[in-house]
């Protein structure tokens, strides 16, 4: 018997080869499954200049894909897990979490050329608040401007000189698989947005057929890195105004010792926390070890919390416009 899955996705091309790439491998296990796409535009898709901050966030990627699950439009939706809010619809979950892709922040000029390399005051684009504190303390004389739409459209006002660099997210460029010359940032230089570079599948928790096509995709170390950054996340209570990253990852080929740094900065980019922590995620059984990965993201969120993240992410979300104020503001 034939199995058909509607997938919800998003029409932009990183999301619709996102959502390709899963089918491909659920085929890779499950020949017979025939896929039908359900095509959804949301809000954070049609105004492309402003920030996401200034429009609602980045749950405006998720909700209405996420209206078409809870509604039987569609069965299951492929999203990219650093847009997953922490609660989801009723019924519904992250069903699965397939093996992350380079998680690393890029950054694309037109000269091929090294962060250090960037002429003096230099204009990157950005939207990320993340992305603009942590780079500016590695070269304060650099300039911001919003940069947003999907990554052809930013690697084009690229090309047509708005920016000297962009920054992008290594794993949109490798799932488009496109010919393009990057630098890749260092972690210590730039830390990753929480869930970089990961996707995760949501559809209803009641499903075993879907639980059961699904399971062969499931990657024990990717959902236990990114429970743990989820988890501290949650537990700093941020948003996407404020400046917060974290990357937890195994430094071992095996899925029991993981280390986990965290990032927590000012809208102004003149404040930078970081922390880390380390240790072993293996118990008897995976729930354990999902566990014990969050309450690792906890301990780093107290660790940030006690060296004043707290002050620091009350004045992020008191800003009325972030992008009025330090590394974006008048130069």
């Amino acid at each position: 018997m034939t199995t058909t899955i509607r997938i919800a996705t998003r029409k932009s091309p990183l999301a619709l080869a996102q959502t390709r790439w899963v089918a491909a491998r659920i085929r890779e296990h499950s020949p017979d499954v025939q896929f039908e796409e359900v095509h959804v535009v949301t809000k954070g898709d049609i105004v492309i200049d402003q920030p996401l901050a200034k429009i609602g966030g980045k749950g405006l990627f998720i909700n209405e894909v996420e209206a078409t699950l809870a509604d039987g439009r569609a069965d299951i939706a492929v999203h990219s897990m650093k847009d997953v809010p922490d609660a989801l619809a009723d019924g519904l979950g992250l069903i699965c979490v397939p093996e992350r892709e380079d998680p690393h922040d890029v950054l694309v000029t037109r000269e091929g050329i090294e962060l250090s390399e960037l002429k003096e005051g230099a204009v990157i684009g950005t939207s990320s608040l993340r992305r603009s504190c942590q780079l500016r303390a590695a070269r304060p004389d650099l300039r911001f401007a919003v940069c947003r739409g999907n990554v052809g459209t930013r690697l084009s006002k690229l090309d047509d000189g708005q920016y000297d660099a962009i920054v992008l997210a290594a794993a949109g460029i490798r799932r488009l698989e496109l010919d393009v010359t990057y630098w890749s940032i260092p972690s210590d230089t730039s830390l990753p947005a929480v869930g970089q570079g990961a996707l995760g599948i949501e559809g209803r928790l009641d499903s075993r057929e879907l639980l059961r096509l699904l399971a062969p995709l499931e990657h024990r170390a990717t959902r236990l890195a990114v429970e743990a950054e989820r988890a501290y996340l949650s537990r700093l209570q941020g948003s996407c105004t404020t400046p917060i990253a974290a990357y937890a990852r195994f430094d071992d080929d095996g899925e029991t010792r993981m280390r986990m740094d965290g990032m927590v900065g000012s809208v102004d980019g003149h404040s930078l926390l970081t922390a880390s922590v380390d240790g072993y995620v293996d118990a008897p059984d995976h729930a354990a070890r999902l566990q014990r990965a969050a309450g690792m993201g906890v301990e780093l969120a107290e660790m940030q919390l006690d060296r004043g993240a707290a002050e620091l992410i009350a004045a992020a979300k008191a800003t009325a416009d972030p992008y009025a104020v330090g590394p974006y503001g008048p130069h």
